[in-house]
């Protein structure tokens, strides 16, 4: 009896006692898998997250093996979740990847729409003697806006949306300042010509 107490304890202790470093393992593949789909970039506070949920659980195996009679249940239960939660990350990223694609095609769309505008409006703006030389000028940055449009295709080509996406909203911002600029010139001259 004592014998198969004995035993039966020795089995205890050593299914708990053991480092489950099959899970830790799949914890740390399915956090590199978020990581190499972009979570750092796309969804940094969730991956942040996940990266401190995987720091806990090294810190709780860390514990256990400093005591006696380790356990390590608990860390079982936080790899399944950290698991879970770098796949949700991974989703999550492909999700935003598809919106930010989405919104430099808006962008996009929009900044082609607004070159074609001030190029309508360059022909229609006044060509006094300081309006050639702001003319020139203005010629100049919607050739540098359209040129920063190709580059725009390239970034999303070699999938750094993020940077398509920032040189959109500065195109589109530079675009919408000549517009406003033209319709105002415009509008002004024509003003001033019915007088």
């Amino acid at each position: 009896m004592i014998a198969l107490t004995a035993v039966s304890i020795a089995v205890l202790f050593s299914s708990c006692g053991k480092i489950p470093q099959a899970e830790i393992d799949a914890a740390n593949v399915a956090i590199e898998a978020a990581k190499t789909a972009g979570a750092d970039v796309y969804v940094a506070e969730d991956f942040a997250a996940l990266q401190d949920s995987m720091r806990a659980v090294n810190e709780n195996v860390e514990a256990q093996n400093g005591k006696l009679f380790k356990n390590f249940d608990k860390v079982k239960e936080q790899l399944v979740v950290v698991t879970q939660l770098a796949a949700d990350t991974k989703t999550k990223t492909e999700v935003r990847k598809e919106e930010v694609k989405q919104e430099v095609a808006a962008l996009q769309t929009e900044i082609a729409d607004l070159v074609a505008q001030n190029n309508e409006l360059v022909a229609q703006a006044p060509k006094g003697k300081e309006g050639a030389a702001a003319l020139e000028a203005i010629k100049g940055d919607i050739a540098l806006i359209e040129a920063s449009q190709t580059e725009v295709t390239d970034l999303v080509a070699a999938d750094n949306l993020m940077g398509a996406l920032e040189k959109s909203k500065a195109s589109k911002e530079k675009a919408v300042a000549i517009n406003t600029e033209l319709s105002e010139v415009i509008a002004k001259y024509a003003k001033n010509k019915k007088r």
